[in-house]
């Protein structure tokens, strides 16, 4: 059974089942989704960029790249279209971070790791020492 909730889009109440929101936004967000792909399924579209896209269909950019990353439109078809890196907003066509972000994560998550392994053999090393005491 579903939950009655707020809608986060137009502040209507109505009974979250599947969908985070009301079944009048979905449609409207279904009825904007439909113009982009109708609008870039045309040969003479797939050159266009995500501003052409925008200012062709009045749809906002946000919402493209929310499709891009909901896997809705294919960028193998678009060669012009890119969205934001979620780390520093650098422009990517796959993934969810750039090259850069993800380097500098795993470095990041790595020199941690080295951390608390250092701080591991420092414990170790001090309970032998105080062993050794006893």
């Amino acid at each position: 059974m579903g939950e009655l909730k707020n809608c986060p889009s137009c502040g209507n109440l109505f009974v979250q089942a599947v969908r985070a929101v009301c079944p009048e936004c979905h449609r409207a967000e279904e009825e904007r989704f439909q113009k982009v792909y109708t609008h870039v399924r045309k040969s003479k579209h797939r050159q266009s960029t995500i501003l052409e896209v925008t200012e062709a269909t009045g749809v906002s950019e946000e919402d493209i790249f929310r499709y891009i990353r909901e896997g809705r439109l294919n960028l193998a078809q678009l060669p012009n279209f890119s969205y934001p890196c979620e780390g520093c907003g650098e422009p990517i066509r796959e993934r969810r971070l750039c090259r850069s972000c993800t380097s500098r994560i795993s470095s990041g998550l790595e020199a941690e790791e080295k951390q608390k392994q250092w701080e591991a053999r420092q414990i170790k090393d001090t309970r032998a020492t105080y062993r050794a005491w006893e």
